[in-house]
């Protein structure tokens, strides 16, 4: 290996990552506990060092270019890399042994997790982890839990929250089902539509709206033939032909014979949260935990 020709910073590296994964220099700033002109330089270093724009910059808007996206996952790689090192270099990682419990929606446990705890396992073997897939905010306050994955920023004083990114959600139904009801539009009359449900509550409803959906009622009561608070129930209904449910990009696109209902309608962006008790400040076991997490999860 040629190591005069690696002659970057890699806190130059570490910037652009989180601007890109946080989405704005401001909230990135946050996250690295950097002012802004400060991160805002050492991106610039980085663009001036490889002779490439990395951002495109519309306002506060930052888009990727090109070259930003084929830096990025080599950058992500180096980011994991430094992340397992720094666990192993203060000797936490092959050496601190016991049990985490870490609480997460069925659909976040159950798509998003199984990647994460394989890194977990390969950086920690010591610990142990428990899964409870449950949506009780109740799970950390009553220390049934130890860290908690959820889609609400909690608002107790004694939680530390991480906001790791936002989950681009849209409507999707079957290919069959789609045929039946003769592919409506967004403001088409949707009365015939059987819409699939997380809860009995205007929150969706409200959410749906605002995309410009045109439902069939502006009560849940009315709006829903079918909930369930089970994300899995909900994506089996899908797959089964029920009618049209909410589900992650990432999950429906790629299954075959899944379609999106609405297309032209903008997604819906669901935020990720990491949280723990104050205690991960001087917990290591958790400490450990919650950093693979922060890393993977992102």
């Amino acid at each position: 290996m040629n190591w005069k020709s690696v002659s970057f910073d890699w806190n130059l590296a570490r910037a652009f990552l989180v601007t890109a994964q946080e989405g704005s220099f401001s909230a990135a700033s946050r996250a690295l506990g950097l002012t802004q002109p400060t991160l805002g330089r050492q991106v610039a270093a980085l663009e001036q060092h490889f002779d490439v724009v990395l951002f495109e910059r519309t306002g506060r808007r930052l888009t990727l270019t090109a070259s930003g996206l084929e830096l990025l996952d080599h950058v992500r790689a180096m980011g994991e890399a430094a992340a397992q090192i720094s666990l192993i270099a203060s000797g936490h990682a092959q050496s601190v042994e016991g049990h985490v419990c870490i609480t997460a929606t069925d659909g976040l446990a159950a798509n998003l997790l199984p990647p994460a705890l394989k890194k977990l396992r390969q950086a920690a073997p010591g610990i142990t982890v428990e899964i409870i897939a449950s949506t009780d905010v109740q799970d950390l306050k009553h220390r049934e839990a130890d860290i908690a994955i959820r889609h609400v920023r909690p608002s107790q004083a004694d939680l530390i929250a991480k906001y790791i990114r936002s989950v681009s959600m849209r409507l999707y139904a079957t290919s069959a089902y789609l045929d039946h009801i003769g592919r409506p539009g967004p403001q088409d009359d949707l009365g015939h539509v059987d819409f699939i449900g997380y809860e009995r509550t205007n929150v969706l409803v409200d959410r749906l709206l605002q995309t410009g959906l045109n439902m069939p009622s502006l009560t849940a009561e009315g709006a829903f033939r079918i909930t369930s608070q089970n994300e899995a129930v909900t994506w089996s209904m899908v797959q089964n032909g029920l009618g049209v449910g909410l589900i992650p990009e990432d999950l429906a696109d790629p299954i075959e014979g899944i379609e999106r209902a609405f297309p032209s309608i903008a997604p819906i962006k669901v935020p990720i949260w990491l949280v723990a008790h104050r205690e991960l400040r001087t917990n290591r076991r958790i400490r450990i935990v919650f950093d693979v997490l922060s890393q993977a999860l992102a």
